[in-house]
């Protein structure tokens, strides 16, 4: 468990910037922020000032002026932390910020941890611990999507959704414990078919929630594109459009890419984690084979698969390349790139055309050297996975923590149910019961220990 004693740190992004604020938490905060603040017409102390309030003054390190600052008060409980906060902001000088920060802890502040702001919000009820982590997540996002889901769970959207499952499980299980109590008596306190409609109920949403770690994957991540091809059709070219800069080696030599080159890019507001594959062909070659087998892989880690076909060559090859990848994926979105349609053959673009070489694929012609229609692409890659429409109160599970533990407790819930249906006694249900419970008690901080916090926390910035 983390001290009591009043921490202080830059809450800004670090280096150098217009403004910069400095975060004071803790009981002393009021003090020692007065220790180190002047007003510029009167002596008035922060300490004596209304909550939420703005005072314009300076810094000073004894009678030597560091900064004009402006000092925000917040007062406990009516806080981000629930202690008393205080927030010094200065100009964005790295050194006035280490300047500050150095007299704050002289003056008996101590440096926070990362996330411990944050942490002392969650010990101090201000929020649970789903809340907290959608901090981290709200501050890590790099899209709408990401930014719609953090704000939600930060807003208590998913813990919601959870106490209601574990408040109504709470209700049943203290019955089926008066049961045990009366268990001489052979009477039953717990309705069984109410109990089996309400597990049937939870397992549903258990599920639900379970499964949307996928699309929250996704989300915070960013959406897997692979691009495929063979060599030497435009691969690495239709990367650098796409990234709008030279991230692959292009060059003329075939098998140039020899192993997957990863990266992420915001286009208008989704993220995509494109991965640019070895060139697929036949090759005696032991690294490019190894390549190639890696770009087979991602193939099954894909969500969209972008096949980049040369429209130089004939329609027959090109037609048994979209076959052949066809095959090896499930139910990714595939997407084929017509490549060189500027200098493309005019029998095999009019045949491409023409022919009913697709079922659901999509065909976008492109010229990935001109950046030719690329706009059409990202359309649908974003048609693929259609990220706009998710509401502003959809519950997506982003957190490998939550999936872990919602796993667990649907497997209890799933004993209970198969307990019901086999008509076993109370005390099997209970236990089964309460290890469902536990789990989801795992996931808002109902149930926590130190080690599970210490790891949660570390991970944020400091000063969050």
């Amino acid at each position: 468990m983390l001290d009591q004693l009043t921490i202080c740190a830059i809450a800004t992004s670090p280096g150098m910037g217009a403004i910069a604020t400095i975060r004071l938490s803790g009981e002393k905060a009021l003090k020692i922020a007065d220790s180190v603040f002047q007003s510029p017409k009167s002596k008035k102390k922060l300490a004596d000032q209304k909550p939420n309030t703005l005072h314009f003054g300076s810094v000073t390190d004894e009678n030597e002026l560091i900064d004009e600052v402006v000092v925000s008060i917040f007062r406990t409980p009516h806080s981000f932390t629930g202690e008393d906060v205080v927030e010094i902001t200065c100009h964005g000088s790295v050194y006035i910020q280490q300047r500050i920060l150095q007299l704050l802890i002289s003056k008996g502040a101590r440096m926070a941890l990362p996330g411990e702001f944050t942490q002392r919000a969650f010990l101090n009820g201000k929020m649970d611990l789903s809340q907290a982590e959608a901090v981290a997540d709200l501050i890590a996002s790099t899209n709408r999507a990401a930014q719609k889901v953090a704000i939600n769970q930060m807003r208590g959207g998913f813990s919601s959704e959870l106490s209601k499952l574990r408040g109504e499980l709470l209700h049943f299980i203290a019955m089926i414990e008066l049961e045990l109590d009366f268990s001489e008596e052979d009477v039953e306190f717990a309705d069984r078919t109410q109990l089996k409609n309400l597990v049937s109920r939870i397992e549903e949403i258990l599920r639900k929630l379970k499964n949307s770690f996928q699309l929250g994957n996704v989300i915070k991540n960013g959406i897997p594109v692979a691009i495929v091809g063979e060599t030497n059709v435009g691969k690495s070219t239709l990367l650098n459009a796409l990234l709008n800069e030279e991230k692959a080696i292009v060059s003329d030599i075939h098998g140039t890419t020899r192993d997957v080159i990863e990266d992420v890019v915001n286009i208008h507001g989704t993220a995509f984690r494109f991965f640019d594959t070895a060139g697929i062909r036949e090759t005696t070659d032991e690294i490019e084979t190894l390549g190639i087998e890696r770009s087979y892989s991602k193939l099954d880690l894909a969500t969209i698969v972008i096949l980049v076909v040369d429209t130089l060559n004939a329609i027959e090859i090109i037609t048994e390349r979209v076959t052949k990848i066809r095959s090896r994926i499930n139910d990714q979105h595939l997407i084929i790139a017509a490549n060189k349609s500027d200098i493309g053959l005019p029998e095999t673009i009019a045949a491409l055309k023409s022919l009913n070489l697709l079922s659901n694929e999509k065909l976008v012609f492109i010229a990935a050297k001109q950046k030719r229609n690329l706009d059409e692409l990202i359309q649908e890659m974003q048609h693929a996975v259609s990220l706009d429409s998710i509401s502003e109160d959809a519950v997506i599970v982003t957190n490998l923590r939550h999936f872990e533990a919602l796993s667990k407790a649907l497997e209890s819930i799933e004993r209970v149910q198969i307990g019901l249906d086999n008509l076993i006694s109370g005390d099997f249900l209970a236990q089964d019961i309460r290890e469902c419970l536990y789990y989801l008690g795992e996931i808002t901080g109902e149930i926590s220990n130190d080690e599970i916090l210490g790891h949660i926390f570390k991970n944020f910035c400091i000063g969050k």
